[in-house]
């Protein structure tokens, strides 16, 4: 099927040489991680999975240890980010944080969607309002729209770090979870977790979903489904990672049913549109209309890119450094480490991966490949357990630090980050 939509893509796009040669490799790639796969698939659904006792996923202590130093690792992306910007002679108003995606957050936070105006507050229709909710929930307290999307951001990101650590618990040891976390605070781009955006939120979320699945507490797992996809449009691909969960339990056919509850989530943002717009699909047009954003194929994703990259580097280095480039790199990245872990990470882990990366970067104008790979969790999981050696795990480490401090300097000096 990959084969059959490569040459229908080939005949119809007829890309140049550099983009065929860039998406031969994206698609290729990604067909090698889903033949690999298929063992750990059949394996999954016909034996089952060990896990390992649940009494051992973390005490209390040190679940708190967890939460606290994710506060304060949140704090230090956002002194880094003002440092660079001092450094740079920029301003270090707080106020910076509004750019990219949070303003649009923001605004819907303070003012919620609107039927009339101007077309640029129009197409906020598009951000789901998971996120703006729950900024407009903390800024009862604070009385500040920014501030409360920044403390929401890092409570989410923190609440992340400790349900990441005991998903993480029931499959590895100790030593390995904790070595799954740090690589999930210092991915390239994890200033996104403390950005007033939906990041946090949706991995949050996302975690407790999955979690609850892996603890057969199936309906709560797909309320928690339901959310993320109020949150994010890709929170449903959650289906797939909760149906191999149903399917690995043995579970019976009438547990199935509850993966419907987590369109439900989205068919909730539809209806917002409706109330707004009078059409449960608005925000498909704005998409189009006003980000030429529609559903596509990966490699495609990959040929366009990559002939932007190469016609940037010359006219427009900081577009080369800070926005194609690390797209690239963040989709080729992820394919490569997922491709040599896909056999030791759990079943449901990859096939949540496989289907959310088809969806996700699949956008026919992606700017945002990073922070979109930034809330795959397998990722993680998958750097984990591919760092037992030493070595190895100081070579994994050096470079997403490296990789991830340039990309912070290119967000804070404002090189097209999205």
């Amino acid at each position: 099927m990959l084969a059959a939509l490569f040459a229908v893509w080939c005949v119809r796009e007829r890309p140049d040489a550099v983009g065929f040669l860039s998406a031969l490799v994206w698609a290729s790639l990604f067909g090698l991680l889903c033949l690999r796969f298929v063992p750990v698939w059949l394996k999954a659904w016909s034996s089952g999975e060990e896990s390992l006792p649940e009494t051992d996923t973390g005490k209390k202590g040190e679940i708190l240890k967890i939460f606290l130093a994710a506060l304060m690792w949140d704090a230090v992306l956002v002194a880094a980010v003002t440092a660079v910007r001092a450094l740079a002679g920029e301003s270090t108003s707080v106020s910076f944080w509004k750019c990219t995606d949070s303003q649009h957050y923001l605004a819907i936070a303070e003012d919620w969607y609107l039927s009339e105006g101007s077309i640029d507050r129009l197409v906020q229709l598009v951000f789901l309002p998971g996120y703006p909710l729950l900024v407009r929930l903390v800024n009862l307290a604070v009385g500040d729209y920014l501030l409360g999307g920044m403390i929401a951001s890092a409570l989410c990101f923190a609440g992340s770090a400790c349900l990441f650590y005991k998903l993480m618990r029931l499959d590895m040891s100790r030593e390995k979870a904790l070595r799954g976390l740090c690589f999930m605070c210092i991915l390239p781009g994890a200033f996104f977790y403390a950005a007033p955006m939906s990041e946090s939120l949706f991995m949050l979320l996302s975690l407790c979903c999955i979690y609850c699945a892996r603890c057969e507490k199936n309906l709560v797992a797909c309320i928690f489904g339901a959310l993320a996809a109020f949150t994010r449009s890709v929170g449903l691909a959650l289906m797939v990672p909760v149906l191999f969960e149903l399917a690995a339990h043995k579970r019976k056919i009438r547990d199935y049913f509850a993966l419907l509850v987590i369109p439900l989530g989205f068919a909730a943002y539809c209806y917002i549109n409706y109330r707004v717009s009078g059409d449960a699909f608005k925000f498909m047009q704005y998409q189009s209309e006003h980000w030429n954003q529609r559903f596509g194929l990966f490699f495609n994703t990959a040929a366009y890119q990559t002939e932007y990259a190469l016609k940037s580097l010359g006219e427009n280095p900081h577009n080369f450094f800070g926005l194609w480039l690390p797209n690239l790199l963040a989709q080729l990245g992820a394919l490569a480490i997922m491709c040599v872990a896909v056999r030791k990470i759990r079943a449901s882990y990859s096939a949540y991966f496989i289907a959310y990366f088809f969806v996700a970067v699949g956008a026919t104008w992606l700017l945002s490949a990073p922070r979109y790979m930034l809330v795959m969790f397998p990722l993680s999981a998958a750097l984990a357990e591919l760092s037992e050696k030493r070595s190895r795990a100081i070579l994994l480490y050096a470079a997403c630090l490296i990789f991830g401090l340039a990309y912070l300097i290119a967000f804070a000096l404002r090189w097209q980050v999205w």
